[in-house]
């Protein structure tokens, strides 16, 4: 805008309109967290004017004090948040008042429909809980360096509008809440005292709340009039204004880190846990990291920054600081504060920095610690973690290998031994003597794999077997192929050793069944690269395992999904030679060797066995009509014969 703009109307973006009404009549049960909201966001502004001023030290006066400020008028039924930060332009009040501010929309949409508030602070619209107790929001805003302020104006109707204004304090933002008729107590300062006490008592700035004192009659003056004494204003602070993570953690309540948690994640739930922790000797910083209960929409998006917020010596530097905490702990929420990085430390600096690899160490390291205590003292809390988080921790195997004991550690899996969740330390424990390997089944969900005939020779034997069901898994067992001397196999490999068999149980010589491999190769050529007996079915006719360097059947399929090449593997086929169709079928075969039923019969098997692993079939409909045949033919050889007339 320039000098001679006038006031301007925009629509609120389509979303907008329908985030607020969820915002005002369904997220925000408990209505006096507005005050937490903008609070943290004047805050924030306060934060980025301090970062800013490292490289344009004009924009702040020498000694200028950063607060935030409350102010009331109960006649006119208002109240004003106001601090003196970073401040808005007209373009920025339009981007960050009429959008979600810099999150996906529609994205947010697709989430809200199970009413869950923490997603408010995901997306950057705490602004809007202001609604929850104001009719009207004025927003005031003169941004850093600029000359001249505006104003924002909107009832949340669907429209607002942007106009100059006059700004007296200069740089900074107030945002004036004019309080619907029900709601008029939050302009009175009892309730704001108590309710910065409950929300942000430490927030790293002080919050400082108009009041008007009376002034203090002169003791020699001998008028007793009864005339109103006269008032003064006056700011006090009714925050500590003290960083929570420099202060001794044994000072510290846990409601009171949920609370600092809260304000600095915007997130509606307490965290599952957190770690406090001050490190000194050659580096000396201070750490306060949390876990959410909940993963944001955003977990798995490459695009995202994720990371801790960092400060140098108490000077926020800057949000989701990702070269502290690896990418496989970017579920972690916290600050980390440093005395030795320099104040005009960059991300390029950053990259390239000793002390930030010294860091990032012990980052890692306080965070495995945590976790660890989750899965010893609160196993109920720590399944909830890893049902969310799980997949990501199990990148840590492939990307920080030095750290590969203490993350399979924390592993857990479903197993066919327990309902339950099983570490590799508890399966190891309870391993038979002699079984002599981690045993593990890969496929897209536990019924799949449950249910799979490469689980029959497993359970006659009673071996435990690992059920991996996440996409993952197969780059997580190529990270860890031993866990405490004990080599991780999979079911599926072609190469499976269940070790000695007992004499007493071992069966006798079975009959060749050359004649009939030969017949299988040759009508299933092209689809399977061998055919053998099997020693590990016990009551399905065959099976197809996974050859040397190959990929089960359903990580192909995502690989391809995603676009990537995959060349297309193929099983080998194992046939069971004590199964009743197995030794019809060579019968057959004997008796008609070029027989073409078959040659149906055995497609059909190999059809039988892709279903079995999860995989679609090539010709369903083909399927389907043999299908038919057979039980027509089944039918009609068992039906009784029709009465004779």
């Amino acid at each position: 805008m320039t000098d001679t703009a006038q006031t301007t109307t925009h629509k609120f973006q389509a979303e907008v309109n329908q985030v607020l009404s969820l915002v005002i009549n369904s997220l925000y049960s408990n209505k006096e967290i507005f005050l937490r909201e903008l609070i943290s966001n004047a805050s924030d502004a306060l934060d980025k004017l301090r970062f800013k001023v490292i490289t344009e030290p004009v924009l702040m006066a020498e000694g200028e004090k950063l607060t935030v400020r409350l102010l009331t008028d109960k006649a006119a039924g208002t109240l004003t948040i106001c601090d003196n930060g970073i401040g808005m332009t007209d373009a920025e009040m339009i981007e960050n008042l009429g959008t979600i501010a810099h999150s996906g929309s529609k994205s947010f949409l697709s989430q809200i429909q199970d009413k869950d508030a923490r997603l408010i602070g995901e997306f950057g619209v705490g602004f809007y809980s202001a609604y929850l107790v104001a009719d009207t929001v004025e927003v005031i805003s003169q941004g850093a360096g600029q000359d001249r302020a505006f104003r924002w104006t909107s009832d949340a109707k669907g429209e607002f509008t942007v106009e100059p204004a006059e700004r007296p304090e200069g740089r900074g933002t107030s945002v004036i809440l004019h309080l619907k008729s029900d709601q008029r107590d939050y302009a009175d300062d009892w309730k704001l005292r108590s309710l910065v006490t409950r929300y942000s008592d430490y927030v790293n700035h002080p919050i400082e709340l108009r009041v008007e004192r009376p002034v203090h009659a002169d003791p020699d003056d001998d008028d007793d009039s009864d005339e109103a004494a006269e008032v003064e204003v006056a700011f006090e602070t009714v925050n500590q204004a003290r960083a929570l993570w420099q202060r001794p953690s044994h000072e510290i309540e846990d409601e009171q880190y949920a609370e600092f948690y809260r304000h600095l994640t915007h997130d509606w739930e307490p965290p599952l846990g957190q770690t406090h922790f001050k490190i000194e000797g050659t580096q000396l910083f201070t750490g306060l990291l949390f876990i959410p209960k909940r993963p944001p929409f955003d977990l798995f998006d490459q695009d995202k920054r994720h990371g801790v917020r960092l400060s140098v010596k108490r000077v926020f530097i800057m949000d989701d600081c990702e070269e502290l905490l690896p990418r496989w702990l970017r579920f972690m929420r916290g600050v980390i504060d440093s005395d030795d990085l320099p104040l005009n430390v960059s991300r390029e600096l950053l990259q390239d920095s000793s002390t930030v690899r010294t860091i990032r160490k012990q980052v890692v390291r306080k965070a495995l610690d945590l976790l660890d205590s989750i899965a010893q003292d609160r196993p109920d809390d720590y399944k909830e973690f890893w049902l969310k988080f799980g997949a990501v921790l199990k990148e840590g195997l492939h990307f920080e290998p030095k750290d590969k004991t203490r993350i399979a550690d924390l592993l857990r899996y479903d197993s066919s031994a327990d309902e339950g969740m099983t570490s590799l330390k508890t399966y190891t424990e309870r391993m038979p003597f002699k079984q002599k390997d981690i045993y593990y089944a890969m496929g897209p969900n536990r019924r799949t794999v449950e249910s799979s005939p490469h689980m029959e020779a497993l359970r006659k034997n009673g071996f435990e077997v690992l059920f991996m069901t996440d996409a993952i898994d197969q780059w997580v067992v190529q990270s860890l192929d031993e866990y405490e001397g004990k080599k991780l196999v999979s079911i599926m490999s072609k190469d499976l050793d269940l070790g000695e068999v007992d004499p007493s149980e071992k069966p006798a010589e079975a009959p060749s069944l050359d004649g009939l491999t030969e017949r299988f190769k040759a009508v299933l050529d092209g689809k399977v690269s061998q055919v053998r007996v099997s020693k590990r079915l016990t009551s399905s006719p065959v099976c197809l395992v996974i050859p040397e360097g190959g990929l089960p059947s359903h990580i192909e399929r995502l690989l391809r999904l995603n676009h990537q090449e995959v060349p297309n593997t193929r099983r080998v086929m194992e046939v069971n030679p004590d199964h009743a169709l197995i030794v019809h079928l060579k019968a057959v075969l004997e008796d008609s060797p070029e027989s073409p039923r078959a040659a149906e019969w055995i497609e059909m098997l190999y059809d039988q066995a892709l279903l079995a692993e999860g995989s679609p079939i090539d010709d369903p409909a083909r399927f389907a009509s043999r299908l038919t045949h057979l039980m027509e033919s089944a039918i009609t050889s068992t039906a009784p014969a029709p009465p004779s007339l």
